[in-house]
This record gives structure tokens, C-alpha cells and sequence, in this order.
């Protein structure tokens, strides 16, 4: 296979990146990516540990001068946020990720990058790798699932880490140290229903559909005002709800618990005399939206279509309720920090609604995700979502969730690696909080003396089509850890 990052510098980054890129490694299918961390570890002579889960920690010895350093944990994690636009053939489960350079960033054609945490781990190889590195021992720790509940951190073993301090490399900003970071649960509902057959006798079927929205980090791009596809359809279907006798067929948006729905669609049914009302009032409701939000969200659309009539439909009474319980469910930022200006406190996510089958029959499926800083809003938030959900549907439940990670500004590590950016950039890194969840917090419950700091080159459009890695960042942040390491 060619090498489209050939001479990309820093060249050894990019190698492993790429490298990285050509191997799967979509959430609970990690496996390959493990093998490699593992062959990686044999052809090197380093020792490690693979534990049942697919976690892999590499363990390299001080360089000389190092050895009475404390060891130091660098840590990734192996899986990526798999999104892909709707026009692209691409199979996450076997298909290689296809890079390409648009000037100074690094894209993929079609598809999320994986620069989160692709670029962590290359970053980690590098370090690993490098004969002019000085460093302390080394412990670099490889989690898998991540994306979907941290559940590599979560399964990790007591006694595997000896280091104390911790540098974790899953963070997208320049320039930036992170210190702390919000805590989250996941919250799934589920409405069953039997599907009714109707006569079809002067109705007209239309298919809608919502495109062209950013999507983005439920965490991390909450605030941005970007439009969630999933309330923007729902809202609609309501306005036709109220106006006539509208019978759903199906509503399906949104794909990851952790993405902000970037698209969406359902196919309803209504009296054909109210065929030319609908497209009128579509036409002015998506100028209201445009009004809300054209400013951020430049390719937003929507379209009406007729389609074949379906043969099955949801129950208008089970219908009802549940465009009424998503468009009372909650979405977005619900409070700021008063303690971190400019930090999101408080959010949740519509992430996905789907129509399904189990045992039980047919189900429309709605998946959610909470966060917070602080452990009792999370849980406030998480009950104020499932009240809402609860009004249409059967089953609601919650994941196990997972803590935050309080700031520490006395935080020797925090010191030496704002000391090591001022001294090579001559300027002051910026010390934050995330409103995303890192694998810290998991990591202090079980190791609760680790100092911690996170860090990690300029992303844009994580969890997105649009992900898209700074080349000259990664340069930076290769520097940076490099510096961090042979000054602690």
C-alpha cells in the first residue's frame, strides 16, 4: 500500500499515524490494532503486558542519567469515532482510512479521521522509538473503547502502572494543558409499538430530510451553537403534527452517543390536500432555522420529497408521544462553570434516534449522552432527560457513567510542562478544563496519587466527516512532549 504521508514531518509521527490509519480499529473491534502494539513491543524487545480486554501497556527503561527519575505514564487510547458521510462506500470494520494533505491540515476523504486518538498513539511510538530521546522509564498505556464509555480505563488491572505522573495525549488544542475534565453517563429509551397497516385512500407519503449540519464532539462542540438534526426534524414533525393528521412511518437520525446528529430523516403520511401546505411551511421553517443558526452552519438543508407509501406505520397515539418526548428531551449546554470561566458545566447530547427490532417487536431506539463537572448535576441532568423520554417510552435506562477529573493547579507536572512550552515556544501555554471525558478520571479512582496533565495538537471537526489534524501542531506537540520528558 502507497504512503501518502511519506516525508511529513515530524516524519516518525506521521509514519506511525499512518500506519496506524491502515488498520481498523473501529470501537469493540480494536483486536488488530492491539496485535500491532503487541508485535510492536516483540520485534523491539520491549517488555509489556496485554491484558483480556485488549488494553496493551509498552515498557521502556530510563536512558542514561534517568534512572532515579519515577517512571512516567504516556497514554492513548486504540479506538476512533467511526462517521462517515452518507455518499461514501467506506466499511469502517475492514477498510483502511484514506488520508490525503489539504495545505497545513491532514483530512480523510469522506470520513472521521481518527486523529482522536490515532495521533496520541503515534505520538507515543515516537517517543518510544526514538534513539535521541532522554527519558525516564517510560509506561505507555493503550486503552481500548474509549469512545464508547471508556470502558479500556474502566477494565484496567490494579497493580499494571508503576509511574506516578501521567501524561495523557487524547486532548485537540494547541497550546493548551488540561488539568480536569467532566464526568458523563449515557442514557438509552426505547418505545415499542406494533406496527399498523393503513389504507392508503387520499394520502401522500413524503420523505424529509435534515443534512449538511457540522456535527462535531457532543462535549467539546455542545456550545457552538451547531445544529443538532435530530431537534431540528422533530421540531417539524410537530409544527405538521399540530396541522393535520400526520401518521410517522419512520424517523431514523444521528449515529454515535458522542456525535452531535449531523443528519436526519423520516417518511410520514397526510392527506394529499395538505401536500402543497406542508411544502410551504417547510420553506418557512427553514428560514427560521437559517435565522437561528446560518451563521454557524453554512450547508444546513432540508428537503421534502414524496416517496412509495409505506406499509407499516407507527400508532398515531404512540406517534404523538414520541415526537413530543424528543422535542421535550433536552439537548445542548444547560449551564456554565462557576468556577472555570468559559467552561461548559453542565450538557447533554440528543445523539441518535433509530427504528430497531428485538424480541419484543418493533422499537424506535433513542440514544442520549450526559455531562458534567460536577457529579450531582450530572445526575440531575441525566433524570431530567429520562422524565422526558420516560412520556413515550417503555424502557429507560442509564450506562455506569464515569467520574470527572477535579483541576490540581499545584500540580507539579502542570509546572514542568507549562516551563518546557515557554521554553520552546516562548509563550504561556493556556491551563483548562474539558467539557469532554477523558480517561483521568477513571485512572485517579484507581490510582488516585498520579499526577496528571493532557495535551495534544490542534483538531478541528472530531467525531466528524470534517475531522481535519494541524501538520504543524503535531510538529509542536511531538516538541513538547519531547521536552516534558527530558526535564522531569
Amino acid at each position: 500500500m502507497s504512503r501518502v504521508l511519506d516525508g511529513l514531518k515530524p516524519e516518525r509521527v506521521f509514519y506511525f499515524f499512518e500506519e496506524i490509519c491502515n488498520i481498523p480499529h473501529v470501537s469493540y473491534h480494536t483486536e488488530l490494532l492491539s496485535d500491532y502494539c503487541e508485535e510492536f513491543a516483540k520485534n523491539h524487545n520491549f517488555r509489556y503486558k496485554r491484558d483480556e480486554f485488549g488494553n496493551v501497556i509498552i515498557y521502556k527503561n530510563a536512558t542514561t542519567g534517568y534512572e532515579n527519575v519515577p517512571a512516567v505514564i504516556i497514554q492513548g487510547h486504540l479506538d476512533m469515532v467511526c462517521e462517515k458521510n452518507k455518499d461514501v462506500a467506506h466499511d469502517f470494520d475492514n477498510d483502511p482510512i484514506e488520508t490525503y494533505i489539504d495545505g497545513e491540515w491532514l483530512r480523510a476523504r469522506g470520513t472521521t479521521l481518527g486523529a482522536d486518538n490515532g495521533i496520541g498513539m503515534a505520538l507515543m511510538l515516537a517517543a518510544i522509538t526514538s534513539d535521541t530521546l532522554k527519558h525516564p522509564a517510560l509506561e505507555c498505556l493503550f486503552t481500548v473503547d474509549e469512545e464508547t464509555g471508556l470502558t479500556g480505563a474502566f477494565r484496567l488491572q490494579d497493580g499494571c502502572l508503576q509511574g506516578k505522573q501521567l501524561i495523557n495525549l487524547d486532548s485537540e488544542d494547541d497550546g493548551q494543558v488540561f488539568i480536569g475534565c467532566a464526568g458523563g453517563i449515557d442514557t438509552l429509551a426505547k418505545m415499542h409499538y406494533q406496527p399498523l397497516a393503513l389504507s392508503p385512500n387520499s394520502l401522500i407519503a413524503l420523505q424529509i430530510k435534515v443534512g449538511g449540519l457540522m456535527g462535531g464532539h457532543s462535549g467539546d462542540d455542545i456550545n457552538k451553537g451547531r445544529g443538532n438534526a435530530n431537534k431540528i426534524l422533530v421540531r417539524f414533525l410537530y409544527q405538521v403534527m399540530q396541522t393535520t393528521d400526520m401518521q410517522l412511518a419512520t424517523i431514523n437520525g444521528g449515529n454515535l452517543r458522542n456525535a452531535i446528529a449531523r443528519e436526519a430523516e423520516a417518511v410520514i403520511a397526510i392527506p394529499m390536500a395538505y401536500k402543497e401546505d406542508i411544502r410551504v411551511m417547510l420553506n418557512h421553517y427553514i428560514a427560521t432555522i437559517e435565522a437561528e443558526i446560518g451563521d454557524v452552519e453554512k450547508d444546513f438543508f432540508m428537503h421534502l420529497e414524496t416517496t412509495d407509501m409505506p406499509e407499516l406505520f407507527i400508532p398515531a397515539d404512540k406517534a404523538k408521544v414520541l415526537i413530543q418526548a424528543l422535542y421535550a428531551c433536552p439537548h445542548g449546554m444547560t449551564a456554565m462553570s462557576k468556577t472555570m470561566p468559559g467552561l461548559v458545566e453542565t450538557s447533554t447530547n440528543l445523539a441518535s434516534v433509530k427504528m430497531k427490532e428485538d424480541e419484543k417487536g418493533a422499537f424506535v431506539e433513542i440514544n442520549t449522552s450526559q455531562r458534567s463537572s460536577i457529579e450531582s448535576k450530572k445526575h440531575d441532568i441525566k433524570q431530567m432527560v429520562e422524565c422526558a423520554l420516560a412520556l413515550a417510552c417503555d424502557e429507560v435506562t442509564h450506562g455506569d457513567g464515569y467520574p470527572g477529573w477535579a483541576p490540581n493547579p499545584q500540580s507539579p507536572l502542570l509546572e514542568v510542562t507549562k516551563k518546557a512550552y515557554q521554553d520552546l515556544f516562548a509563550a504561556e501555554p493556556k491551563v483548562l478544563a474539558i467539557h469532554a471525558g477523558l480517561e483521568c478520571g477513571l485512572f485517579l479512582e484507581k490510582y488516585p496519587y498520579l499526577d496528571m496533565v493532557s495535551i495534544g495538537p490542534q483538531m478541528f471537526g472530531v467525531h466528524s466527516p470534517q475531522e481535519r489534524l494541524s501538520i504543524a501542531s503535531t510538529g509542536k506537540c511531538w516538541q513538547w512532549l519531547q521536552r516534558v520528558l527530558e526535564t522531569l
